[in-house]
């Protein structure tokens, strides 16, 4: 009998009065979608603790030129991001883990050719971060 692990993280956004869209992909399957993060969410999904590889994508979506405010000398005063923050399976908290396996893909909104970047915990850019691990969890 395969047992199930809790994926959980909370999600946010830095303008709520200018919010910007985000979707949670496990596999191929989505489960969640937000055409507009404007309150704080804690996200919990459960999924099989099988003998597989998986991939967990975070895409931000819908954001445009008008969700950044940037000043005569080309400094960004304000911005519309989202924060994922405090994943964790089965409550054990990924940090540093997710950092380092987590890879942020983004073409600075169509702007420039496409990167593959870090993750630090905010996208800024549409684009998706993918992380993917192997189950059994407890063996990762």
């Amino acid at each position: 009998m395969t047992s199930l692990v809790q994926l959980a993280c909370s999600i946010s956004s830095t303008n709520p009065g200018r919010p910007v869209g985000l979707e949670i992909w496990f596999d191929t399957n989505q489960i969640y979608n937000s055409e507009q993060v404007t309150d704080p969410v804690d996200f919990v999904y459960d999924f099989a603790d099988d003998d597989a590889g998986h991939q967990l994508r975070f895409v931000l979506k819908n954001k445009t030129a008008k969700h950044t405010r940037v000043d005569t000398d080309g400094n960004i005063t304000a911005d519309s991001c989202v924060c994922i923050e405090n994943l964790s399976f089965d409550q054990i908290e990924l940090g540093q883990v997710f950092v380092d396996h987590a890879v942020y893909e983004h073409d600075f909104n169509g702007t420039a050719d496409a990167v593959q970047d870090k993750f630090f915990g905010t996208m800024g850019c549409n684009g998706t971060v993918r992380l993917t691990f192997a189950c059994p969890i407890y063996l990762w």
